[in-house]
């Protein structure tokens, strides 16, 4: 589940990495973006998606937004039998067996980098400085299907300038929405930084839980697209990016 379509960055690297398996993704459009919301307002709306998707029988929960993982991923793993999977600690794992300098950026919604989750999650990593920069109006544009341009490449600039200054080696895309502006943040920032996607790292979590569970499917993958707002925008963006899925709705 996500807020809107970023999450299908996460929903495409399991369907890579586990073509066999059955996907519902569930994009919150009518509360979404989760970034700019209270962390009360997006736990509730997340886990009202968590809910369905459970009580439809999933048999694993990917939380495939950051903020919704800062927001609810205790709440989650205490409230369902199924195993959960978050994006945060996926992506910082990578982030530090990366970094050579021990300066990471981190980039992310308002509501996640207020929330402190990646900083937290930083602390236990020795030798590592993380400087954190929100972008909120990254996600507008990607929902807008927008992910190039003199607009979005200016916007970009001025969002990383921390980060820059800091003279990080590593960024975390800290959104499940960002990858899509991966052309645009790796020109500012140079190609001599390690970009960390979150949707890349998480899969590994699936594939391992699945694994320790011998969980994997038995019948022939099914994939479904859900929104809970209007449809139209949000089926023409999520084609741009899953075009096999079978169903939608």
């Amino acid at each position: 589940m996500d807020s809107g379509v970023g999450g299908l960055t996460v929903a495409r690297a399991v369907m890579e990495q586990l073509p066999g398996e059955s996907i519902h993704y569930i994009g919150d459009t009518a509360h979404g973006p989760y970034g700019p919301l209270p962390i009360a307002q997006a736990r509730k709306h997340a886990l009202e998606v968590c809910d369905r998707l459970v009580g439809e029988g999933a048999k694993m929960l990917v939380i495939a937004c950051n903020t919704a993982s800062a927001a609810c991923f205790r709440d989650a793993r205490e409230r369902y039998d199924v195993p959960v999977v978050e994006v945060i600690l996926p992506a910082v794992r990578r982030a530090v067996l990366a970094t050579r300098s021990g300066r990471v950026g981190v980039i992310a919604t308002v509501g996640t980098i207020n929330s402190h989750a990646y900083q937290d999650a930083f602390q236990a990593a020795r030798d590592v400085t993380v400087t954190a920069a929100a972008c909120p109006r990254f996600v507008d544009f990607v929902e807008r299907g927008i992910t190039s341009g003199r607009q979005v490449l200016g916007l970009a600039q001025a969002y990383l300038e921390p980060l820059q200054r800091a003279d990080v080696d590593t960024v975390v895309l800290g959104c499940t929405h960002y990858p899509l502006l991966t052309g645009v943040i790796q020109i500012v920032m140079g190609d001599r930084v390690t970009l960390v996607s979150s949707a890349e790292e998480t899969v590994k979590d699936v594939v391992r839980l699945l694994t320790e569970r011998d969980d994997f499917a038995d019948e022939p993958p099914v994939h479904r697209v859900t929104c809970t707002g209007p449809p139209e925008r949000f089926a023409k963006l999520a084609a741009r990016f899953l075009p096999t899925f079978e169903q939608w709705g």
